[in-house]
């Protein structure tokens, strides 16, 4: 990913360097980070949206972000980063149990432990701890191609894969990837192919859970990363469904079968997809009865 400095920033888009600069500092740009006391913006990165007619927060990204802020532990948000951590690395071969997956998160330590651990397992857990504090942080922000790429920054930073040369984390690929066998999007086509997408998702003014499902499926579909497309994909359903106040969901590993079945016959036999999704929408609804949050 290219960046850019405040001050290229604010003279391509014809803003004051303050303004840049304050949003940086609110967060409001994705993908912006500090080095030192310097700036450093994606050079495709969206204006923020004004707020005037955007949705006030759901009772349950409110209590996640108290939560959050608050560090609070036994709740909900501790739940979900457990959660949703072990199960979406767990699709994509972590071997991390689900209980130390949670020591990870309460501790920041292993715990003792009789068999080797692969050191991206537990490099790609901390970092997917990461990416859900970024979309609570950024749920009601617009999908963008620039929240997609830092996503993907923070998911494999620091892993082996950040070391390949040819392994460009945090843009899209540069060698052809296949997925389950089947050829995805050619690198050179991966820009024009996520703008499109991107944009005929975010035309629609109300987005329903279908709508979330479809994306996530002509997302993974695309295949836009080198690696980490599924959990970058899953990330993004449950920042879409946080936003559009929709209950949100963490595919299971007992659901992982039916959940690759569905992606494949995804605009053949949707229902298969849209089945799986709302079983797992309903486990989610349980935790939340026990916590009290309504929906």
């Amino acid at each position: 990913m290219e960046y850019i400095s405040v001050s290229e920033f604010a003279r391509k888009r014809g803003l004051p360097e303050r303004t840049v600069r304050n949003w940086c500092a609110a967060g409001k740009i994705p993908g912006a980070f500090l080095t030192g006391k310097t700036w450093n913006l994606p050079a495709d990165a969206e204006l923020p949206v004004r707020g005037a007619g955007k949705k006030k927060p759901s009772i349950l990204l409110k209590r996640l972000r108290e939560e959050k802020e608050g560090k609070i532990s036994g709740g909900i948000y501790h739940r979900t980063q457990i959660d949703l951590t072990y199960n979406s690395n767990h699709i994509e071969g972590n071997r991390l149990t689900h209980e130390q997956t949670r020591y990870i998160f309460e501790t920041n330590t292993i715990g003792i432990t009789e068999n080797s651990i692969n050191v991206d397992d537990i490099v790609e857990t901390t970092n997917h701890f990461r990416c859900i504090d970024y979309i609570i942080d950024h749920a009601e922000d617009r999908l963008s191609e620039s929240l997609i790429k830092e996503l993907h920054r923070l998911l494999k930073t620091g892993t082996s894969d950040s070391r390949k040369d040819w392994f460009n984390v945090g843009d899209y690929k540069r060698l052809p990837n296949e997925v389950g066998g089947n050829e995805t999007c050619p690198p050179e086509q991966v820009h024009a192919k996520m703008a499109a997408l991107l944009k005929a998702y975010n035309a629609k003014a109300e987005k329903s859970l279908e709508d979330i499902i479809d994306l996530h499926c002509q997302f993974e579909r695309i295949h836009p990363f080198q690696d980490g497309n599924g959990r970058v994909g899953r990330l993004m359903m449950f920042k879409e469904c946080l936003a559009g106040h929709i209950v949100p969901f963490i595919i299971t590993e007992e659901l992982k079968l039916f959940y690759y079945r569905g992606l494949r016959e995804w605009g053949h036999i949707d229902g298969y997809l849209s089945d799986t999704c709302l079983a797992a929408q309903d486990q989610y609804k349980s935790l939340l009865d026990y916590f009290k949050i309504k929906y």
